[in-house]
């Protein structure tokens, strides 16, 4: 009686042992996904927030922030977080993770993740999988390193191999489900189950805990989002060589944030400078 008990459970992802770490039933967590879940919020505030943040601590706050914005012009504004995401690499490679993750349940909800033991199936399910923790491992790698690079393949591919295991098992469900919405043959192993149940958690912390604390910590350490330059700057009828943070390229110029004068700065003859560091990361001062 116990194994057919046993049996049951396994077969309707319902049993103790196939129950959420969260609490939540297939349906909740399918709505949670469909919705993009805690990432789509954290992602959306940290892009909102970060920027003006990195502004306002590299340029010294206030008046600048606006000074800097509007020399950026709208259409440049992205490029300070663009520029954060592609020049620290923990921040670049745990974005590219949750990212990947994000879409990836998104998707899921909707009933992207095939069902099926059959070869076509099999090769799919690998396909989705796979091709986009690929794609981000290979920017990073471009970025950062090869071995940044496999680590963000790795772990991209194991939280979404977590969404593939929970939805195969009826731990969650599709939004267009139509009897069965999971494989009832599928028996993972064990360890797998275990690993699929800790995966919306892992998810979560790094979404809502490791994620944001990457993004404030590359705001406040006091590099330039940017190219630092030293160029000819006229102010009225003297000219001199200052350092400007590049906002944007004017012709045969630079528009920048003047760091000698605090102000924007129109630049000619240009060259880059070795160091994007302003001033001290916050947790020295």
């Amino acid at each position: 009686m116990t194994g057919a008990a046993d049996s049951a459970g396994a077969g309707s992802g319902q049993g103790p042992a196939d129950r959420h770490p969260s609490g939540r039933g297939p349906e909740e967590e399918r709505r949670a996904d469909l919705k993009g879940g805690p990432g789509h919020t954290v992602l959306l505030a940290l892009a909102l927030a970060v920027p003006v943040a990195k502004v306002a601590y590299t340029v010294g706050g206030g008046d600048a922030v606006r000074d800097v914005f509007v020399g950026m012009e709208p259409a440049n504004w992205p490029d300070v977080l663009l520029g954060m995401v592609i020049t620290d690499p923990p921040l670049g490679s745990a974005l590219a993770v949750v990212a990947s993750r994000v879409v990836f349940a998104a998707f899921a909800a909707r009933g992207a993740v095939p069902s099926g033991r059959g070869p076509a199936a099999v090769l799919r399910r690998a396909a989705l999988t796979l091709v986009n923790p690929l794609a981000v491992g290979v920017i990073v790698a471009c970025l950062f390193g090869p071995w940044w690079g496999l680590a963000t393949v790795l772990a991209a591919y194991a939280l979404r191999e977590g969404v593939v295991v929970e939805y195969r098992t009826g731990r969650r469900r599709p939004h267009r489900s139509h009897g069965a919405s999971h494989d009832p043959e599928y028996r993972p192993p064990p360890w797998l189950r275990r690993a699929a149940g800790a995966e919306q958690v892992v998810a979560l912390f790094l979404t809502a805990v490791v994620l944001p604390f990457l993004f404030f910590a590359s705001a406040l350490d006091g590099q330039a989002w940017t190219s630092i330059v030293e160029c000819r700057v006229t102010d009225g009828t003297r000219t001199a060589d200052a350092r400007l943070i590049e906002l944007s390229r004017k012709g045969n110029g630079v528009v920048g944030w003047n760091l000698d004068a605090e102000e924007i700065s129109n630049g000619l003859g240009c060259r880059a400078t070795e160091s994007r560091y302003v001033r001290e990361p916050w947790w020295r001062t």
